[in-house]
C-alpha cells in the first residue's frame, strides 16, 4: 500500500470514528432536567429550606447529571389540590403537594392527620410517616414514584382572639389544612373551613374566616402573624393535627433514567429527604416563634387538663374515620396502632 493510499485510509477511519467518540462523550455530559412544581411561594422555608437543598444535593450525588428546576406559585399551571395529578400525567415532573387536598383520595394516610396521632415535633412525625409508608402506602400510590411522604410537626391555631377553652373556639370560622383536622375543629365548636394555604392571607384580611390552623414554618409565607395577634398551640405529644405530604414524581421519567440516578434519586429520597423535613420544620418553626412573639404578638398554650377535654370530645372523629375507610377495604384500627407504635419509636429516640 503506498504511503498516500495508507495516509487516506487512516483519515477516513478517523472521520467515522471520531462521530462515536463525539457521541460518547456528549453522552457522559448530558443532563437530565426536571421539573418540581409546589404551591407555596419561593420566600417560603419549604422552598428555601427544603427543597432547594434537596435539589442541590441530588445534582452532587449524580456529578451533576441530573438537575432540578423548582418552579413555585403553581408557575407551571392548575391549582394545588391538581399536583398529584400533574405529576402522574407529565405535566411535571416530581410535586411537592398534600394528600389531603383531595380528601378521601388516599385514605391511608389519613391516619397521621386524625387528631391526637401525630407528634408535637417534624422530625419525629417525619420518620414515622416515612416508614409507616414503605409499609402501608404502596397500592395507593402506585401511579407515580413516590419520592418521600412525611408529615410536619404539631400545628397551631392563629386567630384574632384568644383561645383557652373550646368555649372560645365555639363558632369562629377557622380555615382546615385537611379534611379531618376540619372535622376535628368541628367537634371542638368552631366552624370548618377548607381552602389551599395560598388563599388565607386574603381570607384573613377581608374577615372572610377568623382564623387559621398551620404549623409556624407557613407563618410568614402567608403572613399569619400580621393579619392575627393569637396563637394556640397544644402542650406535648400527641397534638391536635398533622398534615402529610407527598414528593412525587412522574413514574415513566423515574423509570427513564439509568440505574445508577435511579439510585441516587432512591438515596436522596425516603427517610434522608424525610429527615431533612422534619428537621426544617423544627428548626424554621423556632425561629419563627421566637420572632412572631418578638414583634409583640401573644403565643399560649392551653392547659392539659383542657387538652384532655379536646382529646376525648375528637373521639367520635376517630371512630367516624375508622368505619368510613372500611368501606374502602381499609383496616382503619390496624394503621392508628402501626402510626402510634412508629410516632411512640421515634419519639424516643
Amino acid at each position: 500500500m503506498s504511503i498516500s493510499r495508507r495516509r487516506f485510509v487512516a483519515l477516513s477511519g478517523a472521520a467515522v470514528a471520531s462521530p462515536a467518540v463525539f457521541t460518547e462523550s456528549v453522552l457522559a455530559q448530558s443532563v437530565t432536567t426536571f421539573k418540581l412544581h409546589h404551591f407555596l411561594p419561593p420566600v417560603s422555608n419549604g422552598h428555601k429550606f427544603m427543597l432547594a437543598p434537596w435539589a442541590e444535593a441530588v445534582a452532587k450525588a449524580s456529578e451533576g447529571k441530573i438537575k432540578i428546576d423548582i418552579y413555585p406559585s403553581m408557575q407551571l399551571g392548575g391549582t394545588p389540590p391538581q399536583l398529584y395529578d400533574q405529576a402522574r400525567d407529565g405535566v411535571a415532573d416530581i410535586v411537592w403537594t398534600l394528600p389531603g387536598s383531595t380528601p378521601g383520595r388516599f385514605p391511608s394516610t389519613e391516619v397521621f392527620e386524625l387528631p391526637f396521632i401525630g407528634s408535637d415535633k417534624g422530625i419525629v412525625n417525619a420518620q414515622a410517616s416515612q416508614e409507616f409508608a414503605d409499609t402501608y402506602l404502596k397500592d395507593e400510590v402506585k401511579d407515580v414514584k413516590m419520592l418521600s411522604y412525611w408529615a410536619h410537626d404539631g400545628g397551631l391555631i392563629h386567630t384574632n382572639k384568644e383561645i383557652k377553652t373550646m368555649e372560645d373556639l365555639k363558632g369562629l370560622k377557622l380555615r382546615n389544612p385537611t379534611r379531618l383536622a376540619g372535622e376535628a375543629l368541628k367537634a371542638l365548636g368552631a366552624v370548618s373551613v377548607g381552602m389551599p394555604v395560598p388563599q388565607v392571607p386574603e381570607s384573613l384580611a377581608q374577615k372572610v374566616i377568623d382564623g387559621a390552623v398551620v404549623p409556624w414554618e407557613v407563618v410568614p409565607a402567608i403572613k399569619v402573624h400580621e393579619l392575627v395577634k393569637f396563637h394556640t398551640a397544644i402542650p406535648g405529644s400527641p397534638t391536635l393535627y398533622a398534615a402529610s405530604f407527598f414528593l412525587a414524581m412522574n413514574k415513566a421519567k423515574f423509570e427513564a433514567l439509568p440505574a445508577d440516578l435511579r439510585a441516587v434519586m432512591d438515596k436522596e429520597s425516603g427517610l434522608k429527604f424525610a429527615k431533612l423535613a422534619g428537621n426544617m420544620w423544627d428548626e424554621q418553626g423556632a425561629k419563627i416563634a421566637a420572632m412572631v412573639k418578638g414583634r409583640g404578638n401573644n403565643i399560649s398554650m392551653i392547659s392539659e387538663a383542657e387538652k384532655a377535654k379536646w382529646i376525648k370530645a375528637c373521639e367520635p372523629v376517630t371512630a367516624a374515620w375508622i368505619e368510613q375507610v372500611k368501606a374502602k377495604g381499609v383496616d382503619g384500627a390496624k394503621l392508628i396502632a402501626a402510626a402510634k407504635e412508629l410516632v411512640a419509636k421515634y419519639n424516643k429516640a
